[in-house]
């Protein structure tokens, strides 16, 4: 089984399919991984296989790690064009996250000033008002909504803990329009949310949130679970046709 643990805090820049050059922010220990969601198309792989020993990292040393590396990017004449939460697990499950957030966008001012502040969420936290208020501070809120059926949820996302994917909309909504909406489109073995049983409520739940973007998009690496497949580019292309029809801006990446 391939797949990836990143280094932490910092890692990259990476260039990333949908968000250009970016320099990612890991906030997960650098040996395992984390995560309130057990996906299985992670390319990080299953939970229980990448047990961390490591602690996380301290806001101190995530601060002291991305200073120095903008800064040789700075020198080496690069130019972010966007600071990534991401990594090996939710970035939001740190304990210090929303201060993290603050000393995130300090060194982006100081160092980088047209780079976009980016976080990649799988929502579980966001009831939580210290990370709802830190994700109202970044220019991209990019939070995960794969599907509203709770069968495919248990069998794609598999929470780990409790999981209501109603609330999650709600809390969602409370973003008052500042989110980006992000869905796995894929297929495998009894599997395809591409399909309109799936498709359909789903962009119903996307109009109540009123997003201001859309990303769809499918599996680009090797999965822990070898059975799934890419969706096809015509499937992405009909669901980002009707999501743009609702007068929502979405982008499909293949």
């Amino acid at each position: 089984m391939s797949t990836i643990i990143y280094p932490s805090p910092i890692f990259g820049p990476v260039h990333s399919r949908r968000l250009g050059l970016s320099l990612g922010i890991n906030l997960l220990p650098a040996d395992g991984k984390v995560c309130t969601f057990d996906c299985i198309y992670c390319e990080c792989g299953f939970n229980a296989d990448h047990r961390p020993t490591l602690p996380l990292p301290t806001r101190q040393e995530v601060a002291t790690a991305l200073e120095q590396r903008l800064q040789q990017m700075q020198h080496d004449g690069q130019r972010p064009d966007v600071l990534t939460f991401a990594g090996n697990g939710e970035p939001t499950c740190h304990p210090h996250f929303a201060d993290i957030i603050d000393d995130t966008i300090r060194l982006r001012n100081q160092y980088c000033p047209e780079a976009k502040v980016s976080v990649l969420s799988n929502a579980t936290m966001i009831s939580r008002q210290a990370v709802h208020n830190a994700l109202m501070r970044v220019d991209n809120n990019i939070l995960k909504l794969d599907t509203i059926a709770p069968d495919f949820i248990s069998h794609i996302d598999r929470p780990t803990g409790n999981y209501d994917v109603g609330s999650i909309i709600e809390g969602m909504k409370a973003f008052q329009g500042h989110l980006i909406i992000q869905t796995m489109f894929l297929k495998g073995d009894h599997i395809d949310n591409t399909t309109d049983r799936y498709v359909t409520p789903w962009l119903q739940a996307v109009c109540d949130i009123r997003p201001q973007q859309v990303m769809i998009y499918t599996i680009d690496r090797e999965t822990p679970d070898h059975s799934l497949r890419k969706a096809a580019p015509a499937e992405l292309d009909a669901i980002r046709d009707r999501v743009i029809a609702a007068g929502i801006a979405c982008t499909a990446s293949y």
